[in-house]
């Protein structure tokens, strides 16, 4: 499949021209006039590589840049402006911008920096790294349930790299050749999910200006992965069991119904059985999905893993350097916790390639993603997504306070759903913490 470049730019004549030039260069290209659109097309599609002016209505570039890194963080993000300036740059690079342009440039810069960053994005995409008996045993499994087409629920910590084995499954599978097509249920907002997954007609809703083909549409013949199945809703459960059952899809606001040759992955990071149980999974849902069950256990239990990942991110950060580990960074990565898993590895290698000074990388180069906590007398560790969870719990209660307990204005003040704070406010409540008194209107 040739790999899809998104072009975000309001200059209808300066789009047309990247466009061209990219699709002469044999990428498939989509366009948006403005970030509101650039977002909507990276829900709809599976984007290799964002290239984005800065300066746009509705939504501007920077505004793009933040709502792409929350949502889909490892796509490759170009900025591009005609007023560039150092901190506007050093803004959009600390922001998670991969490169910053400044117009005009040439068609040959925007070919080969594209063309390096989709084979770089691709190094998350390519098989497993196996060399913990661990991970051995788990790819001995699917050497074995990939040829069928069973589906498969894959669940592990965030950031274990359930994507990269379910595309793994999808490539060991009789349907290598046809797509692989992914949807994040999580960064989906829940009143688009079902338009984005199932497909809709012209006029079907406010805003359905052109009919568009959903995600099982999309993965016809191919596979299709249900990322963080956990989060979607129980109403949209029920339709997508449906969907499953008959092997069939009708688009919002259509008629007639599409015939499907489907084999669907989903992926959690949340223990189902539990959410079963607490009514927050459909339990025939369930049974259609976890067919075949697989765990993926996280980084600190797959410690000969840790070392070719490291190479495997040096590689893909350390452009321009020929780098190598000393023992005592080895050292140093193999016995740390690993909380954020692959995704925290990434950020520590990225961090250290550009610590760097010669061609080794040693162990003063290292930095974590965690903190020492002052106020006690031990040296424990607190974690980065611990200290995350604190703040945005702290907000959350915060907003909930002035807002009066109207949990509709807090969630809409939050950008969360409110199924999302409903969920939350329980898990708040389970740890002991006192939840002020909400209401819905």
């Amino acid at each position: 499949m040739m790999p899809r470049i998104l072009i975000v730019e309001d200059d209808p004549t300066l789009r047309m021209a990247l466009r061209d030039t990219l699709e002469t260069a044999e990428f498939q290209v989509f366009e948006a006039e403005n970030g509101k659109e650039g977002l909507l097309q990276l829900m709809h599609q599976d984007i290799d590589v964002v290239v984005s002016d800065v300066q746009m209505d509705e939504m501007d570039g920077e505004q793009l840049l933040r709502a792409t890194r929350e949502k889909f963080p490892s796509i490759p993000f170009v900025m591009m402006t005609a007023h560039a300036s150092v901190e506007r740059a050093v803004a959009a690079m600390r922001d998670g911008a991969t490169d910053y342009w400044q117009k005009p440039f040439e068609a040959a810069s925007l070919v080969e920096t594209v063309t390096r960053m989709v084979k770089r994005s691709g190094l998350d995409a390519s098989e497993m790294i196996a060399k913990d008996a661990k991970t051995k045993e788990i790819l001995g499994i699917v050497d074995r349930v990939a040829p069928s087409d069973a589906s498969i629920m894959i669940s592990g910590e965030s950031g274990t790299g359930k994507e990269v084995l379910a595309r793994t499954i999808h490539e060991r599978s009789a349907r290598s050749e046809s797509d692989f097509v992914a949807i994040n249920c999580a960064a989906i907002p829940e009143n688009m999910l079902e338009a984005i997954l199932f497909g809709y007609e012209k006029g079907a809703f406010t805003g359905a200006t052109v009919a568009r083909e959903g995600k099982f549409e999309q993965a016809n013949g191919g596979t299709l992965l249900l990322d963080e199945i956990s989060e979607m809703a129980l109403e949209l459960q029920a339709k997508l069991l449906r969907v499953l059952q008959e092997q069939e899809v009708e688009r919002l606001g259509g008629k007639t119904t599409i015939p499907l040759d489907v084999r669907v992955l989903a992926t959690t990071n949340r223990n189902l059985v539990e959410e079963v149980a607490d009514g927050g999974f459909r339990e025939d849902l369930y049974f259609r999905l976890n067919v075949f069950p697989i765990e993926l256990p996280p980084l600190r239990k797959r410690v000969d893993d840790i070392i070719p990942l490291a190479y495997r991110f040096i590689e893909r950060f350390g452009v321009g350097k020929s780098l190598s580990l000393s023992e005592d960074a080895k050292n140093l990565l193999i016995s740390h916790l690993w909380r954020g898993n692959i995704r925290e590895l990434g950020n520590c290698i990225h961090r250290a390639c550009i610590l760097s000074s010669g061609s080794v990388i040693e162990r003063q180069d290292i930095i974590f993603d965690a903190l020492v906590d002052t106020k006690s007398s031990s040296t424990a560790i607190v974690s980065a997504p611990d200290i995350l969870k604190t703040n945005e719990r702290e907000l959350i209660l915060s907003t909930l306070k002035d807002t009066n307990g109207n949990r509709k204005i807090a969630s809409e003040r939050l950008g969360i759903s409110g199924r999302t704070l409903r969920y939350k406010l329980a898990k708040f409540k389970e740890q002991g913490i006192e939840v002020p008194d909400t209401s819905i209107a």
